[in-house]
Parts: structure tokens; sequence; C-alpha cells
């Protein structure tokens, strides 16, 4: 197994790094934005991105895309093929694309948005901290890449400053970026209030449609009878 800089040569993975994203949010049911081949290899002739290769199987995949003129850099797309899950090789591919992103964009702050433990887990080692929306890029070309995401509509909805998924952020000049680990209880709190909150607005939504239901049922009632 061996983790590298993807270049050229591996442009041939791209559809098959594309399907094995779209498997998995199939499988989890949750919100992770669909990719193009033709992106995820842009991505991979600039050397932005880290593939895992079994030989030449594949095995694992993450890129770097930046925001605001190099200002924000986020790591996307990370993801293991079923065949090679469970044995630790999203967290090496995750310190590798960090480490990547370190190099050529050392004074970026570097953010994440997940609705995933262990994701969270693995940018708390690295030194993120869970942020506002509002602490995050303003480019909203990074935000139209969420229309793809089931969760889009709490996004839309909440006037982008709060969804399902967790913001994460590392500041190279900030004293808060040293390691602290977000402890998994903290985390499952924070889930629980925004489900809370989409399910409570979600409920009231219900309820006013079902009373003008109610009310264009009396009025119609009335126009009938009357």
């Amino acid at each position: 197994m061996k983790i590298v800089i993807a270049n050229a040569s591996h442009s041939s993975y791209a559809s098959i790094i594309c399907n094995t994203i779209e498997q998995a949010a199939q499988k989890r049911g949750t919100g992770i934005a669909k990719r193009n081949p033709n992106y995820v290899i842009s991505k991979i002739e600039q050397s932005n991105a880290v593939i895992a290769l079994d030989g030449d199987k594949f095995a694992g995949f993450c890129y770097i895309e930046s925001w605001e003129h190099g200002k924000f850099v986020a790591n996307s797309g990370l993801i293991v093929h079923p065949d090679y899950r469970g044995i630790g090789l999203a967290k090496k591919i995750k310190k590798h694309i960090f480490d990547l992103s370190r190099t050529k964009f050392p004074e970026a702050k570097i953010f994440s948005i997940t609705t995933g433990l262990p994701v969270i887990k693995m940018n708390s080692d690295l030194g993120y901290k869970p942020v506002t929306f509002s602490e995050l890029t303003e480019d909203e070309s990074f935000w139209k890449g969420c229309q793809t995401c089931i969760n889009y509509d709490v996004l839309k909805r909440t006037e982008r400053k709060m969804c399902l998924c967790t913001g994460m952020l590392y500041d190279p000049e900030s004293a808060v970026s040293k390691k602290t680990k977000v402890k998994e209880k903290v985390f499952q709190r924070l889930k629980r209030i925004k489900e809370g909150m989409y399910l409570k607005k979600e409920k009231k939504k219900v309820e006013n449609n079902k009373k003008d239901n109610q009310r264009n049922s009396k009025q119609t009632y009335r126009s009938i009878f009357s």
C-alpha cells in the first residue's frame, strides 16, 4: 500500500473515485456532494490530490480546493474503497492531504464541513476546531457545490447560517489551532441540537400547512353553501 501525491498518470482512476464517493453517499444516506470525473482529473493533473494504491488497485483519495485566492483551503472528496475500510487508511490519507495543503498553501486557513464523527476526530487531531459557517469562505463557488447534497434545502432555508454538517477550521496563525481533541459526546450533543432545530422547523411547517388546508376547506365549504 502506498499513498502518493497524484499526477497525470493517475487520471484513469477518476471514474472509480467518483463512483466510490457516490456509492458511499447512497449507503450512508448523508449529504455528500457529487463529484465530476473531469473536475477530479483537473485536481490530479495539478498535483492537488493524494491517492492510495494497492499495487494498481485504487484504495483511497482526497484533493485540495482553494478559495478566495488561496486565503482558504478545503480538503475534499476524502474516500476509501470498501475493500480497504477499517484499517486506518482514511486517517493516513487525511494526514497526507493536510501536509500537502500546508506545503502548497502555508498561510491558508484549512476548513472542512462534514456530518461524520470519524472525520471530525481526524480533523481535531490535526488541530481543527469547530466554527460557525460565517468563519468559513464566502466564495459562492464553494457553496454552490453543496447544491447536489441531500441536505441543501436546510442550508438554503437557514440562509447559509447552519446545516446538518459541522464546520471545522485550522488557522495557522491562531493559538486556538493547537491540537485539542473534540470529545465524542460534545459532537453528539451538537448534532442532536442541529437535528432538533431542523425537525422543529419541519414540524412547524407541517402544522402551518395543515392549518392552511383547514382554512381553505372552510372557505370552500362556505362558498358552496352560501
